[in-house]
């Protein structure tokens, strides 16, 4: 399954807004196949701040795991906020063709 993120906007910001795509997005995400990967795709967002990431992008996290996988970006805005979110959340998100986003090697 891919979700474009730029359904929800191309400035996403708040908390509130975070939970809200996130709790819209529940119905179709039942539709997901057991193993099948969960790709977000971040093309056409302008900004993304941490706290609309981590309330869309923890739970799917933690719902799917290893299959929730992102597409790579090059905005700024979206690579540092993926960052952060790993970093606070001790979790590292998956990136198509990678194992992390984030250019930091262990």
């Amino acid at each position: 399954m891919l979700i474009e993120i730029k359904k929800f906007g191309s400035v996403l910001t708040s908390r509130q807004s975070g939970r809200e795509a996130y709790m819209a997005f529940l119905p179709t995400l039942d539709k997901v196949k057991k193993g099948e990967d969960v790709l977000i795709d971040f093309a056409e967002v302008l900004v993304l701040s941490p706290s609309w990431a981590d309330e869309f992008l923890s739970p799917l996290q933690e719902r799917f795991g290893d299959n929730l996988r992102l597409v790579p970006s090059e905005n700024s805005s979206v690579k540092l906020t993926i960052q952060t979110i790993e970093e606070t959340r001790k979790m590292n998100f998956g990136i198509v063709g990678n194992n992390k986003i984030s250019d930091k090697t262990d």
